[in-house]
C-alpha cells in the first residue's frame, strides 16, 4: 500500500533532525528502472517555492531517477539561497545514487520563509539512501507528513502491473493543485508523454477538486514515476483509471484528514449547463464559511446553499434550484422542499446535492466543515 508497491521502486523515511520534535522528517524513493519516465503537475501559485521551479526544470525531459522529499520547511519564499539548497539536496542525492543532479526530482513541505538546516538535510539524504529498500515505502509515507495525523497510501493492481502512492497533506488545501505532495509509482512499462496525460486527466477530478479551506499553497507538487519492471504496457484507458483511482484514494483521504475536521462534505452538483459551471458552483459552496460553520453544527442551512450558488456566474434559475443534505431534499424549485427536520447530519460523512436543472453536467467536490481545532491549528502553526 505504498510508493514501493510497485516493483522497481526503493524507498526510505528518516529522522535527519530537520523537525525539533524528533520524527521523521526525510525520504528518498528511487527508481531502479529498467525505464525511468516520469511526470509532474504543480501548484499554480505564482509564489512557487524553489523545490517546485527544480522540479518543473528537471521533469522537462519526462525522466528522473528519484525524489527527495522534507518536511520541516517549505524551502519557499527563500530567496536564491533556497534554491541553491534544492540543487546542492539534488547534487547530493545524484552523488550518492549514481545519477546526475538533473535525474531528481525534490520537494519541500513545511513553513514557509525558513531556510533548511542544510547540514542536517544532506546528512539525512546520506544515511536515508543506505536504508533504502523495498519495504521502506510506510516509513517515506511518514517522513512527509507536517499537521497529518496520519500518513496516507494507496495502490491498484492490475493484469500484471500496479500503481502505488503516497501523500501528505491536512491543511491549506485548494484547487490548483490543493496543497499536497504526492508521489505515485508504476511498473507499468510507459513513457513521459503517456503518464503526463493520465496524471493531468486523473488530477483534474481529483486532487483539483479537493477544497478544505480555499487557501493555495507554494510548494504543491504530485509526481508520476514509471520503472517499466513489469514489462507490461497496458491499454490506455485502463492504465488511466488505475492511476484515476489511487489519486482518488488519497484525495479522500487527504479530506478525511483535514485540520481539524469533524465532518467530510461531498458535494455534488448535477443538472449543469458545462461541467465548468458545475465545479463553479461547488466551489463555491465548499469554499462557504458559513455553511460550513452549519454543518457543523449539524444544522442543515439550505439557505446558505443558495447564497452560495447565487455568487456563481453558472446558468440557472433561482426558482428552479434544487438542494438535498443526506437525501433529503430541503429545498425544492427555490424554496422550501421536504422537512429539513428529516435531515440526519450526526455521521461523519455528509452530502450536499445541487440541481441547477440547467443541463446534463455534474461534478463533485470534497471539503470539510470548519471547527475550532482548525483555528487553534492555524493560529499556532509557526509557534
Amino acid at each position: 500500500m505504498s510508493v514501493t508497491a510497485a516493483r522497481g521502486f526503493t524507498a526510505a523515511g528518516i529522522a535527519a533532525g530537520i523537525k525539533d520534535n524528533g520524527n521523521r522528517d526525510l525520504a528518498v524513493v528511487v527508481n531502479n528502472g529498467p525505464r525511468r519516465a516520469a511526470a509532474g503537475v504543480f501548484t499554480s501559485n505564482r509564489v512557487q517555492a524553489a523545490p517546485v521551479q527544480w522540479s518543473r526544470q528537471v521533469l522537462a525531459d519526462g525522466e528522473i531517477g528519484a525524489v527527495v522529499l522534507n518536511s520541516g520547511g517549505a524551502n519557499a519564499c527563500t530567496g536564491p539561497q533556497g534554491f541553491k539548497d534544492t540543487c546542492a539536496t539534488a547534487e547530493r542525492a545524484a552523488e550518492r545514487l549514481g545519477l546526475t543532479a538533473t535525474d531528481v526530482a525534490v520537494c519541500s513541505t513545511g513553513l514557509i520563509g525558513v531556510p533548511l538546516p542544510m547540514d542536517r538535510v544532506l546528512a539525512g539524504v546520506d544515511r536515508a539512501v543506505t536504508r533504502l529498500s523495498e519495504s521502506g515505502g510506510e516509513d517515506a509515507a511518514v517522513a512527509v507528513m507536517t499537521t497529518d495525523t496520519v500518513h496516507k497510501t494507496a495502490t491498484v493492481t492490475r493484469g500484471g502491473w500496479t500503481v502505488g502512492g503516497m501523500a501528505k497533506g491536512a491543511g491549506m488545501l485548494a484547487p490548483g493543485l490543493a496543497t499536497m505532495l504526492v508521489v505515485l509509482t508504476t511498473d507499468a512499462d510507459l513513457d513521459g508523454p503517456v503518464l503526463d496525460r493520465a496524471l493531468r486527466e486523473a488530477t483534474r477530478v481529483t486532487f483539483d477538486r479537493v477544497d478544505s479551506d480555499g487557501c493555495m499553497s507554494t510548494n504543491d507538487t504530485v509526481l508520476l514515476l514509471a520503472s517499466g519492471a513489469s514489462r507490461v504496457t497496458p491499454e490506455y484507458g485502463e492504465f488511466a483509471e488505475a492511476v484515476r483511482a489511487v489519486c482518488a484514494d488519497l484525495a479522500g483521504q487527504l479530506v478525511g484528514d483535514a485540520e481539524g475536521a469533524s465532518k467530510e462534505i461531498r458535494v455534488e452538483v448535477t443538472g449543469a449547463a458545462s461541467e465548468d459551471d458545475a465545479v463553479e458552483v461547488g466551489r463555491s459552496i465548499a469554499r462557504n464559511n458559513l455553511l460550513k460553520c452549519a454543518v457543523h453544527g449539524e444544522d442543515p442551512n439550505w439557505g446558505r446553499v443558495l447564497s452560495a450558488i447565487g455568487t456563481t456566474s453558472a446558468v440557472f434559475e433561482p426558482d428552479r434550484l434544487g438542494v438535498a443534505i443526506n437525501g433529503v431534499w430541503v429545498c425544492r424549485n427555490g424554496c422550501v422542499g421536504e422537512d429539513r427536520e428529516l435531515v440526519d447530519m450526526t455521521g461523519r460523512d455528509v452530502r450536499i446535492t445541487v440541481d441547477l436543472a440547467a443541463g446534463t453536467d455534474s461534478a463533485v467536490i470534497w471539503t470539510n466543515d470548519l471547527t475550532a481545532d482548525y483555528v487553534h491549528e492555524n493560529s499556532e502553526y509557526a509557534s
